[in-house]
């Protein structure tokens, strides 16, 4: 696995857009490999099984059994360093891709790199303390800016649930950089796409959630050599829209940092209220019709 992982990381950190497409599919194999059942047959009939099984596509594996899986548990075992962490490094093509300017064949790439870093942190959870740094989060909310693309735009929003997703910690950094402010504008935006508005309206409607962290910070991936020189990061976003990156320095992420810090639902609600008129009504709407199918106390 590592060394599957060595070749796709080599081409995603080329400047060379077809390199960086081959690299961002051979990561996607992998994940594939972890993530879906090969199709068997104990037909004696080896020729015919063997053809209907090309036809076939393979499952998902059922969430009960990736954990006893073995190639998942390898996967998150290596995911804990540095080394061969896919969200780190997918973190850096995505600062690279903004900085090559060309979006015409970029933007492409950037979606794909945003796709699978979505399914990664999903996938491994303590990668998701990458956003504790306010580097990361900037990055995500550059994307949602109005002169990216839609498709950008719903990747970005979707990569920015995963990244929030159990973590307090994540989200107050996600508040300390005026995430809120970026969101309700592109949502208030009449130059948004209707489904890229839509999306963020889900966002919303994940960000009023009761906050429930279940992450231990202990687990998180050694992210320590992260730390970057503010003057790589700010030259490296010429090509695309650049409002946030580059605002705060390179601070080292504290993993060890206490991740009990939340908010209640009305505490959001007023922050949320300090951009949009109707956050009573999402409140209302979403403690009735609990959206994502848990109740809200």
């Amino acid at each position: 696995m590592e060394s599957l992982l060595s070749v796709g990381f080599d081409n995603i950190s080329s400047r060379d857009s077809s390199k960086i497409r081959k690299g961002l599919r051979q990561i996607e194999g992998l994940l594939a490999q972890v993530c879906l059942s090969q199709p068997s047959s104990r037909s004696p009939h080896k020729r015919k099984s063997s053809h209907l099984s090309s036809k076939q596509p393979n499952s998902p594996k059922k969430l009960g059994e990736l954990k006893s899986d073995p190639a998942f548990r390898e996967f998150f075992r290596i995911q804990e360093g540095f080394q061969w962490n896919v969200a780190s490094r997918l973190v850096s093509t995505l600062e690279r891709l903004m900085g090559m300017g060309n979006p015409s064949q970029t933007d492409l790439l950037i979606v794909s790199t945003l796709d699978l870093l979505q399914g990664v942190l999903l996938l491994h959870p303590p990668s998701r303390c990458l956003f504790n740094r306010e580097i990361h989060m900037n990055l995500l909310l550059d994307l949602l800016d109005s002169f990216n693309p839609p498709a950008v735009q719903s990747q970005a929003v979707l990569v920015l649930v995963a990244a929030l997703l159990d973590c307090p910690r994540n989200i107050r950094t996600f508040e300390n950089v005026d995430g809120l402010l970026t969101v309700t504008s592109l949502f208030r935006s009449r130059d948004t796409a209707k489904d890229v508005r839509m999306k963020t309206l889900e966002f919303l409607y994940f960000y009023l959630m009761q906050e429930t962290p279940i992450m231990h910070a202990g687990s998180a991936p050694n992210t320590a050599v992260l730390q970057r020189s503010p003057s790589k990061i700010d030259n490296g976003f010429a090509g695309h829209a650049r409002t946030h990156s580059g605002d705060s320095g390179g601070d080292m992420m504290d993993v060890d940092e206490d991740e009990r810090e939340t908010r209640t639902m009305s505490e959001k609600q007023r922050m949320l209220g300090q951009y949009l008129n109707n956050v009573a009504e999402l409140v209302q709407d979403l403690e009735e019709s609990a959206p994502f199918g848990v109740p809200q106390a």
